[in-house]
């Protein structure tokens, strides 16, 4: 029964590096086509690019830390 938990464990970890990088990647792309049309506002869009991506990040760090939990229940 332990190898499916190990399994759980990697898909969680999987899963939440999947759903970071795609919408970091889809903000990125928002982010960027924004400033290529506004240049002038291209301030404004990356402070809260950084910020958008920080929080993404911070999710991703999240979902590691409750795997790492979950792992160590094994």
């Amino acid at each position: 029964m332990a190898t499916i938990g190990f399994i759980g464990v990697g898909l969680a970890i999987g899963l939440a590096a999947l759903g970071s990088g795609l919408g970091q990647g889809i903000a990125s792309r928002g982010a960027l086509e924004g400033m290529a049309r506004q240049p002038e506002a291209s301030g404004d869009i990356r402070t809260t690019l950084l910020l958008a991506l920080a929080f993404m990040e911070a999710l991703t760090l999240f979902s590691f830390v409750i795997a790492i939990l979950m792992w160590t229940k094994l």
